[in-house]
């Protein structure tokens, strides 16, 4: 009899739900070699590379994020909503928060990462977090108050200079208008550390066009309920803020700290170059959580490594089930791509950079094809057209009543 291999996929963000979906298009899978579980506490995926559209209402809850029951509707995937509590390489066990076991055959590891926050007074207490669905609906909560307020200024401040720190406050600036004041902490020299100097300085055009105020080798010291403190200069200096957003930093979850397997010194996977960890083949792991690396250059955690990584582990996966070789993971950069606003983006691919509203719709685009399954990609362009369709119908009705009226009033 034709054994049937167990596969469990933990987390269901770029990692886990692509490489799903990629072992599903499989001949192995196809011919009932294989049963894949994925493990994942949430019931929605979330497109993180566009939640900041949401901020701006330029998109809508359920185009970035569509429920895994929607998702995997015409597949043979198996959804376990459920959180891990601990995993037990040796036995083969993965331990669920409600104690139900899993056992398997093969393990996929990519429950990414979470927040990490730095050892600083008021920092969990004072300060929202923008990873999450819930983290946007928070911070559209609290922006919906300071609006509805007499607060003639919302002063708002993100801390961290890094794509999401920039990406936030350029559509912080935008959502918030002339009664926003925004102001942007980063403990660097510079902003967007690791990206070309071309996308630096489109990004520090758009902070400096969107009155942005930007504080380079500032350290935060203390947050309160409505102030902050900075150290810069070896001075310190306090500032009234309304809002304060930490996007510096993230590491992983508990359990994964606890897995008997080697980490590095931040607390990541060590694995092959064929994603397998080390002391166990059965055992995969990518995204957030892995050590991924190239001799000494490390893979950086993007969504963008994670989707090739995501094909190359589905495939490793089929290649042991059919006895065949594996295939070392080669991470291939084809560029940057980050929202500076309302209908603003810079596009640096290949030596080529293009910003302005036409890299915004090229960034959506090349967003919306990336979209887990055909079906939701179809959805949301459908949906993306439409929208696109009104606001020109609008457009030329507006421009045909104005030579209407010229007219009537040269007659």
């Amino acid at each position: 009899m034709t054994k049937c291999y167990k596969i469990c996929l933990i987390g269901g963000g770029f990692g886990g739900l692509y490489t799903a979906l990629y072992l599903s298009r499989f001949r192995v899978f196809k011919a009932g070699l294989c049963q894949i579980i994925l493990v994942e506490p949430k019931d929605h995926f979330l497109f993180t590379p566009l939640l900041y559209e949401l901020i701006t209402g330029e998109l809508q809850r359920w185009e970035i994020a569509p429920s895994y029951q929607k998702l995997l509707a015409f597949t043979q995937i198996q959804w376990c909503q459920q959180a891990v509590k601990s995993v037990d390489f040796k036995t083969r066990v993965v331990q669920l928060e409600n104690e139900q076991q899993l056992s398997y055959d093969y393990l996929v590891l990519a429950a990414g990462s979470q927040n990490r926050f730095l050892d600083v007074p008021g920092l969990s207490t004072h300060a929202l977090t923008f990873r999450t669905l819930e983290d946007v609906e928070r911070l559209q909560g609290e922006i919906h108050l300071l609006e509805a307020s007499q607060k003639p200024l919302i002063r708002a401040t993100v801390i961290g200079g890094g794509p999401n720190g920039v990406e936030l406050a350029c559509k912080l600036a935008d959502r918030l208008g002339k009664r926003g004041q925004v102001s942007l902490i980063e403990r660097g020299e510079n902003i967007l550390k690791g990206f070309s100097q071309g996308v630096r300085k489109a990004a520090w055009r758009s902070l400096v066009l969107k009155r942005v105020k930007v504080e380079l080798n500032t350290t935060v010291e203390a947050i309160a309920a409505d102030s902050l403190t900075l150290l810069k200069n070896d001075q310190k200096v306090q500032l009234q803020r309304d809002l304060v957003i930490w996007a510096a930093g993230t590491q992983v979850s508990e359990w994964v700290r606890h897995l008997d397997c080697q980490k590095n010194a931040q607390g990541k996977l060590l694995i092959y170059p064929t994603l397998q960890l080390i002391d166990y083949p059965e055992v995969f792991a990518l995204g957030d959580l892995a050590d991924s690396r190239e001799g000494k250059k490390s893979h950086p955690a993007t969504a963008q490594a994670a989707f090739q990584q995501a094909s190359c582990l589905a495939k490793n996966i089929a290649a042991m089930i059919e006895n065949k070789p594996l295939k070392a993971f080669h991470y291939h950069h084809l560029g940057d791509m980050l929202t500076l606003g309302r209908k603003s983006a810079i596009i640096s691919s290949f030596l080529l950079n293009v910003n302005g509203r036409l890299a915004d719709i090229l960034r959506r685009l090349v967003y919306i094809l990336r979209l887990p399954t055909m079906r939701h990609r179809r959805q949301v362009l459908q949906s993306w057209f439409f929208k696109l369709t009104v606001k020109c119908k609008q457009f030329f009705r507006w421009h045909f009543t104005r030579i209407l009226e010229q007219i009537s009033l040269r007659n």
